[in-house]
């Protein structure tokens, strides 16, 4: 982050701890918390005694420079339970930093790493999954930001060959090919929740609302002869989905996002051999962990 980073994490940045000196007893001097303990100056302590103090330093007043504003390095959280656990919100990126990301997913299947029951046999089938989202988003509060996605996904499935034998059911599959490709837009906002203040971990939670458009093209043979059916779809989508996100750098941050719940409404219309046949519509929610929407990406800080 440009404008964002502790001195115990990162001397070099701009953000700064903010807190003096502190004397505790008359065996300890010059004990200096700013992120952590930097320095003990002792005057023959005990070493048990020492690690005792570090986990009791109270962080609570601790202040943060941000730009030309001096902030708290916690950000304040209404208490939605009963009891109030101690549990912290650190900032994580402050109001005002702009944030530049692509996040990139990418799966791959063969029939060489599957093993099926005994009746079917003769398995060749090679698939893939591929999907870019170039995005950029604004911070318009403490650790909150909204921002705009781009995404292209495009599926492969090769299907050679499969033959199935069991007892008087003798079926051959070959010869299949199936692929899509979707481009979509989105907005979404994003919530982090600091883990420490030393500014490097955090959990976040996106809430998303995506359009998208695609088409298909789904290759079979029928009665010896190639039959192609093409797909046109549209979808609107909001899904809801929480990753964790960490600063390699300064102003570099590597982020891991999967999807676990989403509502969609999705329509597919259908032509065959250039006849067209049909369209149906589809909606409904998904309560379930989504391997394809498993996202991997970096981002740059400014």
């Amino acid at each position: 982050m440009a404008a964002v980073a502790f001195m115990a994490a990162a001397p070099s940045a701009s953000l700064a701890a903010v807190q003096p000196d502190e004397t505790v007893g008359d065996k300890v001097t010059n004990v200096v918390v700013r992120n952590r303990v930097e320095a003990l100056g002792t005057d023959s302590i005990d070493d048990k005694i020492l690690t005792q103090l570090v986990p009791n330093v109270d962080v609570s007043g601790e202040k943060v420079v941000v730009g030309k504003d001096t902030v708290d390095i916690i950000i304040p959280q209404r208490n939605f339970g009963r009891f109030d656990r101690g549990l912290f919100n650190y900032l994580f990126i402050p109001k005002g930093q702009w944030s530049f990301g692509l996040d990139v997913s990418y799966g791959e299947f063969n029939s060489d790493d599957i093993e099926l029951l005994s009746f079917i046999g003769d398995f060749d089938f090679g698939g893939s999954v591929f999907s870019i989202d170039p995005y950029i988003s604004y911070f318009f509060a403490h650790n909150q930001s909204i921002g705009m996605r781009l995404g292209y996904t495009r599926n492969k499935a090769d299907l050679g060959n499969l033959t199935v034998d069991i007892e008087d059911l003798d079926l051959s599959l070959q010869n299949i090919d199936y692929h899509t490709e979707e481009y979509s837009a989105s907005v979404f906002y994003r919530h982090y929740i600091g883990l420490d203040h030393s500014r490097r971990w955090a959990i976040f939670n996106e809430t998303a609302l995506e359009f998208s458009s695609g088409n298909g093209y789904f290759e079979r043979p029928y009665e010896g002869v190639p039959r192609i059916t093409e797909t046109v779809t549209t979808e609107v989508r909001m899904d809801f989905s929480p990753g964790i996100c960490y600063f390699v750098h300064d102003y570099v941050s590597f982020n891991l996002s999967f999807g676990v719940f989403g509502l969609h409404w999705k329509r597919w219309q259908q032509t065959t051999d250039h006849v067209e046949e049909g369209s149906r519509t589809s909606s409904g929610a998904d309560f379930k962990f989504n391997l394809f929407n498993l996202r991997m990406g970096i981002a740059v800080h400014i």
